[in-house]
């Protein structure tokens, strides 16, 4: 279990560096274009950070399932019931 998780951060640390950097990039490349040094490039920046913390809940979302469907976490009665104590 450790190891998935370490797996499932990883990939969510990737896809937010890949989000504000590909935001960075555009940013600066609209701003090349149009002449309009920092607008474009600051707009796309902070536009990015909903998006890559909406991106970040759902991965982790999705992979914290997975990973509880792998180890028999989610077909358990406590789970289901709410409460994690043995009865």
């Amino acid at each position: 279990m450790p190891l998935a998780l370490a797996g499932l951060l990883g990939s969510v640390g990737c896809v937010t560096l890949v989000v504000i950097f590909v935001s960075l990039g555009i940013g600066l490349w609209l701003d090349l274009q149009f002449d309009t040094r920092p607008i474009f490039t600051v707009v796309l920046v902070l536009a990015s950070i909903p998006v890559t913390i909406f991106l970040m809940v759902r991965l982790v979302l999705v992979g914290m399932q997975r990973i509880n469907r792998r180890m028999g976490l989610l077909d358990s009665p406590q789970v289901r019931n709410g409460s994690r104590e043995d009865e």
